[in-house]
């Protein structure tokens, strides 16, 4: 799942990078759909960092687990692991949902 967070990372670098120059600025319908990508990445570039974030707290709470010889600290890691799993997994479920291609006919109007 990371990988694919880290190509629409890149993605999203790469479409910033190109809505601040001049010569797409100009050109209005490139300028719009670049926008209108940078939109739609938006949301999974930010879940990207929170599960980064995530993924980080988590290694940190089984480490502390793990080495640590202090009963407090050891209980404060466990409830912060309690606390997090559930958590990412529900991002990871979000994510997933994220990940869907959408489809191009969703952002046309329609005539009922």
């Amino acid at each position: 799942m990371l990988d694919k967070l880290n190509v629409v990372f890149q993605r999203y670098n790469e479409v910033n990078d190109l809505i601040i120059q001049p010569d797409i600025i100009s050109d209005s319908k490139r300028y719009v759909k670049l926008n209108r990508e940078y939109k739609n990445l938006k949301p999974l570039v930010d879940a990207r960092e929170e599960y980064l974030e995530l993924t980080s707290r988590i290694e940190e709470a089984k480490t502390v687990l793990k080495e640590e010889k202090d009963p407090d600290f050891r209980d404060m890691a466990k409830l912060e692991l309690d606390e997090l799993e559930p958590a990412f997994s529900e991002l990871e479920e979000a994510i997933k949902i994220l990940l869907i291609p959408k489809d191009p006919e969703d952002d046309k109007n329609a005539l009922v």
